[in-house]
């Protein structure tokens, strides 16, 4: 019952009718005004990446050289030896450091210093929120295109055998493909135009924080309209900062896909809880499954840690290695559960 009512208030697409929070982001018509500035600012930060025929597309991490892009964007390297185009016109030799297919990010080191490092931005955003994408669609460098945020943990569709996902692409070219079957990880769905070549490249909020690394689109052949994919910045910063520490990285993973619970969405669906991270589906023989973890649960504390939002959770999962045992508190029918988790490496 719960999980119908949610459906219905949701929707498919996690939409809702209620009012914007105070302090919320401007509404995207009203903030398009700010693009310019944003774009100034962040351009430098944006680069392009040459491989072989192919390009895309990639944002300064660090000012040491230490640039982020999608793992798809460089696979094909020889020996992963790229070239970087910056803003400023200059061409540089770049190495592939390390990679990783999961999550579709990738980092690439050049030996150049005092670069302006995009900042990232940690929390989720909004459905609705002003999105700003940069990059090399085509080989057209640094171009830009706006929309709104119009979905939030999102998988690649199946595109029924007609292309699948398109990512990067080689200049002039009629686009690539993304990482096999798209990157292993909640993505961000964008209704600001992404084409080949832009994969590796920036999806900004009104402020010029990088909110994802733009992974993919949906050709037109597949019947999509402006349908476009970026990794969350904090999956994105987790990720480089291990591949940076170890070379690799862990994924942690209890199967659960969830939603912020907030009190407009309590009310609706009758919950005891006014916060949390209400359960919207579980994974069949995933680790939230097999722990009894069932829909319309509202995880409330992570090792004995509060969890509100569904940011917590997903900072709490980021804290922990896969094999590892966890307690979560949730709510169910206005009672307090506690359950024993045991997390895996996210599967491949």
């Amino acid at each position: 019952m719960v999980l119908v009512a949610l459906i219905a208030f949701v929707g498919h697409g996690g939409r809702s009718s209620m009012p914007p929070a105070k302090g919320a982001p401007p509404a995207a018509a009203g903030a398009l005004s700010v693009v310019p500035d944003v774009v100034a600012d962040v351009e430098p930060s944006v680069v392009t990446i040459l491989v072989g025929d192919g390009l895309g597309s990639g944002i300064v991490y660090r000012s040491n050289g230490v640039i982020v892009t999608n793992q798809h964007v460089v696979a094909s390297a020889t020996d992963g030896a790229v070239e970087v185009a910056f803003a400023d016109g200059r061409r540089v030799p770049g190495k592939v450091q390390a990679a990783d297919a999961v999550s579709d990010i990738a980092v690439v080191k050049v030996e150049r210093t005092g670069l302006p490092a995009a900042k990232f931005r940690k929390q989720q955003p909004r459905l609705g929120e002003l999105a700003i994408a940069i990059g090399s669609p085509l080989g057209l460098e640094n171009s830009v295109t706006a929309g709104i945020i119009s979905g939030l943990n999102r998988t690649l569709p199946d595109a029924d055998g007609q292309g699948g996902p398109g990512g990067e692409g080689g200049q002039g070219g009629s686009g690539g493909q993304a990482a096999a079957a798209g990157p292993r990880v909640d993505l961000i769905q964008t209704d600001a135009a992404i084409s080949p070549g832009n994969s590796g490249g920036p999806l900004l909020d009104a402020e010029g924080r990088v909110v994802g690394v733009t992974e993919a689109y949906l050709p037109p052949q597949t019947g999509a309209v402006s349908l476009g994919f970026a990794i969350p910045s904090a999956t994105v910063v987790d990720a480089v900062d291990q591949l940076l520490r170890t070379g690799a990285v862990r994924h942690a993973f209890v199967g659960i896909q969830s939603v912020t619970l907030t009190p407009q969405i309590a009310d609706q669906l009758g919950l005891a809880v006014r916060s949390g991270a209400l359960v919207l589906g579980v994974v069949r023989g995933g680790p939230a499954d097999r722990a009894g973890i069932r829909p319309g649960d509202v995880i409330r504390s992570f090792d004995g840690r509060a969890v509100i939002s569904v940011e917590d959770f997903s900072a709490e999962l980021r804290s922990v290695d896969p094999g590892q045992t966890v307690t979560l508190t949730v709510n169910r029918d206005g009672e307090n559960v506690k359950v024993k988790v045991t997390v895996t490496d996210r599967p491949t």
